[in-house]
């Protein structure tokens, strides 16, 4: 099997949460960056849902004004497997950028 590079992006989210992606049948490592883009320092949460209950990767973290938060700073990356559903939210309105790259289909 062929690995398959993705990116997935959103602007300007804000206090809903943001589906990202689901992931598809095959497991997929992701890294995930969040910029503000707002005029003041915000809050922001990423969080796993499988389906049943959300999983924080990050809740209520500071992002200062024209920052962006490494979710897991050091180049850590999170598996997210089949029917998982990746989503962004901030405690203020269109404030938030989001990128994440992934990798699925990984070879053995």
């Amino acid at each position: 099997m062929a690995q398959n590079f993705k990116r997935y992006k959103e602007r300007n989210i804000g206090t809903s949460a943001v589906t990202l992606f689901t992931a598809n049948s095959n497991d997929t490592i992701v890294g995930i960056s969040l910029a503000n883009v707002h005029s003041s320092a915000i809050n922001v949460s990423a969080f796993i849902n499988d389906g049943s209950n959300d999983f924080y990767l990050v809740k209520n973290a500071p992002i200062p004004t024209g920052s962006s938060l490494q979710v897991l700073d050091g180049g850590a990356k999170f598996n997210v497997q089949s029917s998982d559903i990746l989503k962004i939210q901030s405690d203020t309105a269109s404030s938030v950028d989001a990128w994440v790259s992934a990798v699925d289909d990984i070879s053995t």
